[in-house]
């Protein structure tokens, strides 16, 4: 794996009002991984995770995007970014929702047609493309959030929790997909709160109440906490720092 640095973020703070969410967090991210971010609801993944993809900015710090400062406009057509709450236009069929996200992308014609049908297939939604979206179920909207996230094959690809309510054999697909994305060159960042999805992850950072607590492969925070699962390394680095 290439140990070409692709996100940096550096000494980042976030506040909304006088509430303070982040906290001085240092990390970088490697072009070509999947890396992780681990922590409860509420630990501030989503967050860092909306700085990285241009979509909020740090009250301090500072993040930088294949070495461009975020936030940057043009910078931001080489991520795909897959939010927690699907932003999806409800009254559009999922066929429609794909083909407006390919147009803003700038795939028309044949290529856009190949494209939609390439993700539909990838999450499983051949068959109901036609169905208006506010027919979906949760699980089938965040499959259409998926596919619009990989439409334009981003060089950076974000996901935010990107597989609550999807049935597990579905899952393990998307995963399969992911990695055969990530062996194709692109970094993903995936936030999750599931133990045995960050053990998918090449390496992760721990979150907890908005504090960076340890980052490192699955195996490796295992091993320096003497733990047998990454649920008791997390309580380790948590008590540890807290």
């Amino acid at each position: 794996m290439s140990k070409e640095v692709c996100i940096r973020v550096e000494n980042v703070s976030k506040s909304f009002g006088k509430k303070q969410v982040i906290q001085d967090v240092t990390f970088e991210i490697y072009k070509g991984e999947i890396f992780g971010m681990l922590g409860p609801s509420g630990a501030g993944k989503t967050t860092i995770v909306k700085m990285m993809a241009g979509i909020d900015e740090a009250s301090k710090g500072t993040i930088f995007v294949f070495d461009t400062k975020m936030p940057h406009l043009q910078m931001m057509k080489r991520i795909g970014f897959m939010a927690q709450s699907d932003a999806l236009y409800n009254d559009l069929t999922a066929l429609e929702n794909l083909q407006f996200f390919a147009m803003i992308y700038g795939l028309k014609g044949s290529k856009q047609k190949k494209r939609i049908e390439e993700v539909a297939e990838l999450v499983n939604l051949t068959n109901d493309l036609k169905k208006p979206v506010h027919a979906y179920s949760g699980g089938m909207k965040r499959r259409l959030s998926l596919a619009v996230a990989l439409l334009h094959n981003p060089d950076l690809l974000i996901l935010d929790e990107p597989t609550v309510g999807i049935d597990p054999v579905l899952r393990q697909a998307i995963w399969e997909e992911l990695r055969r994305i990530q062996e194709k060159g692109t970094t993903i960042v995936v936030t999750t709160h599931v133990m045995d999805e960050a053990e998918k992850c090449q390496r992760l950072a721990m979150i907890r109440d908005g504090r960076l607590i340890a980052v490192g492969s699955p195996e490796d925070l295992k091993k320096e906490t003497h733990s047998q699962t990454l649920e008791e390394a997390f309580l380790y680095f948590g008590g540890a720092r807290a």
